[in-house]
């Protein structure tokens, strides 16, 4: 169990940001604006109409509904990581449309399953008998409870799926990528290799820490690139308990002539890494620091690297919180935190949850009466969530990825757009498509657990 414990704490981070997202440290993004008391008050989000309201609700024979209320769960790694955004997002937005009126009269009611890394399995048996459905949240390991989950018969809106068992599983409503068995970053990596810095592509770099997750991740970047017409001509593990002087990396990588350097570790250690190679005199082209570092901390760790050092990071096709004051959507979320949650900090996932939040909420609204298969059929037929402006189009009904993403760059400033070219609005919507080749395991289905659609209910 140590053994486990030591090599997942460095996967954690590159889990929660790579599939999806985890912002620097509860510092957070800054976000002093104030509210707007309209966008407070309004049952409407973004380019969403009514998305909460009054009516006139029954009592439910469905587990997690009532007359009054519906009972979702929230899957977190709060108590191991210490990051409440999901739970924060979940105050917030909750809060936000109960006071609307709610889901046609009824509370949404969310309760913390807090996972702390390993005890997966134990909140989704807890969620499996009390909750509605799981909402807004996310879990590293989150393969550990699919199966229970697809059991139970139990619907997920992730803001985040991390793990191969998950990512794509049945009853899975993702509000944005990833997409099982596709390499999610094709359109960013497309533009660092081909686009931004052509001379790079053959001597990409890939340094992951040394754990059977972010092991497997590398493998798929290292296929990717090639994919893309790149080559990985280095690569290197470094120790998922740590690393205390970052310089024989760093010589490592400039021996070899890297000129992009993926990083699948925590961001405090590619901080460090790339004061190192600041110091030998070494930058590459580009290093992917991945969302996981996107947030205050990381440019304040990597200091004065940076003026040496070009990081970038995608943000799948979800607005940035730079773009709060050109996006209503973005600047809403900031205005309710500031209302139901002050003190507390917009960050990437925050965006995400909402997105999750916003779709859970408008499927269930549609709803003559609130069953699982009604909120989850609903939320399927999407073929354009934007999330009232947050993203830009996801098609929950496709099998393959989107084309549109958002790239952000590290400035000795803090993070800010990248020069990638929009051409659709802030997004760039050209992506190819990579479909993995080599064998990574695959999503959980119903037929796994000896169930069938036809069994929800």
């Amino acid at each position: 169990m140590r053994r486990l414990l030591i090599g997942t704490v460095t996967a954690v981070a590159v889990l929660l940001a790579g599939c999806s997202t985890r912002s620097g440290d509860d510092t957070g993004t800054g976000t002093t604006q104030k509210a707007s008391p309209a966008a407070q008050r309004s049952s409407d989000f973004g380019t969403l109409k009514d998305v909460c309201g009054r009516g006139t609700a029954k009592s439910s024979p469905v587990q997690g509904v009532t007359a009054d209320k519906i009972q979702v769960g929230v899957l977190s790694d709060v108590g191991f990581t210490k990051r409440s955004e999901f739970v924060d997002a979940a105050k917030v937005f909750t809060s936000w449309c109960n006071d609307a009126g709610g889901i046609n009269g009824r509370d949404l009611v969310p309760v913390t399953r807090d996972t702390r890394l390993m005890e997966v399995r134990q909140r989704v048996l807890e969620a499996c008998r009390a909750d509605f459905a799981l909402v807004g949240g996310g879990a590293a390991l989150d393969s550990l409870g699919v199966q229970d989950r697809l059991k139970c018969l139990l619907p997920t809106f992730p803001a985040q799926s991390s793990q191969i068992g998950a990512i794509g599983s049945d009853l899975q409503a993702m509000a944005s990528g990833p997409i099982a068995g596709y390499f999610q970053y094709a359109g960013y990596y497309s533009w660092l290799l081909k686009d931004k810095y052509p001379d790079s592509a053959q001597k990409v770099g890939v340094i992951a820490g040394d754990s059977p997750v972010t092991k497997v991740m590398a493998a798929q970047f290292e296929e990717a690139v090639a994919g893309l017409g790149g080559k990985a001509s280095y690569s290197d593990l470094y120790p998922a308990a740590g690393v205390s002087d970052w310089t024989p990396y760093a010589q490592s990588i400039k021996k070899n002539g890297v000129k992009g350097l993926v990083f699948l570790g925590d961001f405090p250690s590619l901080a460090k890494l790339e004061q190192a190679l600041t110091n030998i005199g070494y930058a590459p082209d580009w290093i992917d620091a991945n969302s996981n570092a996107y947030g205050p901390a990381f440019p304040q760790l990597a200091g004065p690297a940076l003026a040496k050092q070009h990081n970038y990071a995608e943000l799948f096709a979800t607005a940035p919180l730079e773009s709060a004051a050109d996006n209503p959507a973005a600047q809403q979320v900031i205005d309710l935190f500031e209302k139901y949650a002050p003190g507390k900090q917009v960050t990437y996932p925050v965006l995400r949850a909402f997105s999750a939040w916003l779709l859970f909420a408008t499927s269930a609204r549609d709803c003559a009466t609130v069953t699982r298969k009604c909120v989850y059929d609903n939320a399927m037929k999407n073929t354009d969530w934007t999330a009232g402006g947050l993203q830009a189009p996801f098609d929950l009904t496709s099998k393959e990825p989107p084309k549109c993403y958002f790239v952000v760059e590290a400035t000795s400033k803090g993070w800010q757009a990248a020069d990638f070219k929009p051409d659709q609005g802030a997004y760039r919507c050209d992506a190819p498509t990579y479909k993995y080749r080599g064998d990574y395991g695959k999503p959980a289905t119903l037929a796994d657990v000896g169930k069938s659609l036809s069994d929800l209910t």
